[in-house]
């Protein structure tokens, strides 16, 4: 059972960073997007590490989100880009 928490406008923002990351076709703005997805991320997960509540789904889709963020940054520093 999920709460409010996971509608929330941070909720919102880190998902949409994390998209942004994910859908980035420049390749020198990349690491940027990556890097501030996965601040977002971090910062989300602070944030339901406090909260009160059944936030289990949302904490479950950030660990496979900054698990895709690694990915997603160890596959182009293997292309040689960065």
């Amino acid at each position: 059972m999920s709460t409010g928490i996971s509608n929330s406008p941070g909720s919102r923002y880190w998902r949409q960073l994390y998209r942004d990351a994910l859908f980035e076709i420049e390749e020198s703005k990349l690491p940027a997007r990556i890097a501030e997805a996965e601040k977002a991320v971090v910062l989300r997960a602070q944030e339901l590490f406090q909260a009160v509540g059944d936030n289990g789904e949302e904490t479950e889709a950030l660990d496979h989100a900054m698990y895709a963020l690694h990915a997603l940054r160890s596959n182009y520093r293997n292309l040689g880009v960065a």
